[in-house]
């Protein structure tokens, strides 16, 4: 097999076990400063050995190990891990494997989880040694280490007759979605798809976050398409969503329309994300017709409106200087005089369209009354009235310059 990184070399049998035996002495030192490095690894080792006297000293050794790493001391903390590899402590090591590997990745010492899991599963029986593969995968990856992970499954499909599992396959998929170029994210699905493994609902938004984030809708759509679109009932409405979100991003509104009756011929019940993209789409083109009829399907439908859906009513009638015919919107939406305003869109199509004016002025007005401890009841027709006011005086602001 390959390897990218040589083994760790095995400590001096002339240095001292520590931590394995019961007795230890401990002579009070005197430091400067109780924010020194020193201190702080010498109190790491006093709680560690504090333990009552019936513990487990491997596992007390363990618990060292990974204070130390996650302070820093790499030194010590590889070599307690060495000293317990060789004293049979595997089931110690691979119990404080979970936060000692993602430490590792996380201050900057990804051959060392590479290292680390080779070692330790090499003593562990096939299913635990997978598990520290896995968990290796996924330590590299959120490191953004994408060699050396693509290094761990290789090595982990070349080791375990059934190959790369499920929870392995959508991370590796995921890590190169966040860190990777687009190309290496569609190869990860590729090999993902190829191997005949479901792509999780985490695995499908990471992907879709990188293509939209590239304004890649067109390829965003291509990949919907392929996830099972039509087949898929486990994931929802997020597939049918993220292909209109395709069309809507783009303004292909004739597109738009076509997906949304191919969802309803199939059998999917519209959400309040449907909804909503279609609604970020026609407020931007103005288009009010399809807005109302968009509302009525709402209404029909019992599906509540949310802040975002008023501010794609509020933003197009503002932008055609028709302000006083909001609260006509308001009410074609079903909003009472007492309905408080919440938030239930994906924050995906965010990404996508942004926060539209009356969204964002609306969330900044009542953070801060809140910050300021003002427990005050907002409805959407008081967040309108100080929108409309601050409208108001920005463009008198203009006019005076």
């Amino acid at each position: 097999m390959d390897s990218l990184l040589p083994p760790r070399p095995l400590p001096s049998t002339a240095r001292p076990p520590l931590l394995l035996s019961g007795d230890h002495h401990h002579t009070r030192l005197a430091f400067p400063s109780s924010s020194c490095p020193a201190v702080r690894l010498l109190t790491l080792r006093r709680r560690a050995v504090a333990r009552p006297t019936t513990a487990d000293p491997a596992a007390a050794a363990a618990d060292l190990m990974v204070a130390l790493a996650e302070a820093g001391d790499m030194a010590g903390a590889q070599s307690i891990w060495a000293q317990l590899l060789l004293s049979s402590a595997a089931p110690s090591l691979a119990a404080a494997a979970p936060r000692l590997l993602p430490a590792y990745a996380r201050l900057g010492h990804p051959d060392e989880v590479l290292l680390a899991a080779r070692e330790l599963s090499a003593r562990l029986p096939s299913s635990a040694a997978r598990d520290i593969y896995s968990l290796s995968v996924s330590s590299l990856g959120a490191a953004g280490e994408l060699a050396l992970m693509e290094s761990a499954v290789r090595e982990m499909a070349s080791r375990f007759p059934g190959g790369i599992d499920s929870a392995t396959g959508n991370a590796f998929v995921q890590h190169y979605a966040a860190f990777g170029t687009l190309p290496q994210m569609e190869a990860a699905v590729g090999r993902l798809r190829r191997s005949g493994t479901l792509i999780s609902v985490a695995a499908i938004r990471a992907v879709a976050s990188a293509y939209i984030s590239q304004r890649k809708y067109y390829r965003l759509g291509e990949f919907v398409s392929g996830a099972g679109l039509l087949r898929r009932r486990d994931a929802g409405n997020l597939l049918w969503n993220l292909y209109l979100l395709s069309f809507a991003a783009n303004f292909k509104m004739k597109s738009l329309q076509r997906g949304f009756l191919e969802m309803l011929a199939a059998g999917f019940r519209p959400d309040l994300t449907t909804f909503n993209v279609r609604a970020a789409a026609f407020s931007k083109m103005c288009m009010f017709w399809d807005l109302h009829l968009a509302a009525d399907h709402m209404r029909r439908d019992g599906v509540a409106p949310d802040l975002v859906t008023h501010g794609c009513f509020v933003d197009a009638y503002l932008e055609r200087r028709l302000a006083r015919n909001i609260p006509f919107a308001f009410r074609r939406l079903g909003t009472g005089a007492g309905d408080e305003p919440a938030v239930a869109t994906d924050g995906i199509v965010f990404e996508a369209f942004g926060k539209g004016g009356f969204h964002a002025s609306s969330e900044a007005v009542m953070e801060a009354a809140c910050a300021g401890g003002k427990r005050r009841r907002w409805t959407y027709y008081s967040l309108l009235d100080v929108y409309l006011r601050k409208q108001h005086r920005k463009n008198q602001i203009f006019w005076n310059y």
